[in-house]
């Protein structure tokens, strides 16, 4: 198994390798990296408002409900709220759920690419095929994470805000004393770091799977999910790893 794993990593590197060229037409490259950050990134937006305004109201209503110590200032809520969604949230968590949105869609397309000989006929042609067609997926959606990392912190931040203002747990003064109180601002840089890394993950390792299938639709769907297992794996070893580095 372990000379399994170290034979797929060569592999990858490999297939970065014929990634990460010059592209033979530059016209072509730059049409595509607009088409790509629009579906890959613009086409994220709604999933990552909706997602993070519920999750910024839920962690709202955590925070107040286990903060019950007379010792511990009301504030504290929209404090742990703000710290949560920065340091972890909008970063991490928001980026497992994007490798089922985005890591799946790619590794299905280049599969469907590679068992309609699609792939084949670029190559015929004398272009680099992942070059091509996986270099402008990797560069749009790592240029638009950050917008959509950003984005996610804020509407957490207005879904706590919510519940502040529709709800009797927290006064909306002290909901956003909290926010501003003891801010530092590396925890926003931090967190949009971590997107550039995630964001690169997700889209060479789905594009990884989906380049390589072999068969039919059957096989399509299986390195569809095998690229989502393996991004959120390695999200999680480089999110430790990123900590680590970051913030001591």
């Amino acid at each position: 198994m372990v000379i399994s794993y170290i034979r797929s990593f060569g592999k990858y590197c490999m297939f970065m390798g014929q990634v990460f060229r010059i592209p033979d037409k530059w016209k072509e490259f730059f049409k595509q990296l607009v088409f790509e950050i629009n579906k890959l990134g613009v086409g994220s937006i709604p999933l990552v408002i909706i997602i993070s305004i519920f999750i910024g109201a839920v962690i709202c209503i955590q925070m107040t409900i286990n903060i019950v110590s007379p010792l511990i200032p009301s504030y504290s809520t929209g404090l742990a709220t703000r710290e949560i969604l920065l340091l972890e949230f909008s970063s991490t968590m928001m980026c497992l759920i994007l490798a089922g949105k985005v890591g799946s869609n790619i590794a299905s397309e280049i599969g469907t690419m590679r068992v309609t000989e699609q792939i084949d006929a670029i190559e015929i042609m004398g272009l680099n095929s992942a070059n091509f067609i996986v270099l402008p997926k990797i560069i749009g959606f790592v240029l638009f994470v950050p917008v959509l990392c950003v984005l996610s912190m804020g509407m957490g931040l207005l879904g706590g805000w919510f519940v502040a203002k529709f709800t009797t747990m927290i006064s909306v003064e002290n909901y956003v004393y909290g926010i501003q109180s003891f801010f530092n601002e590396w925890y926003v840089w931090y967190g949009i770091i971590k997107t550039l890394f995630f964001a690169f993950i997700i889209t060479s390792v789905a594009a990884y799977y989906g380049y390589y299938v072999k068969g039919g639709s059957l096989e399509v769907g299986q390195a569809s999910t095998n690229s989502v297992v393996s991004s959120s794996i390695l999200i999680l070893l480089a999110d430790v790893i990123l900590t680590k580095l970051l913030l001591q």
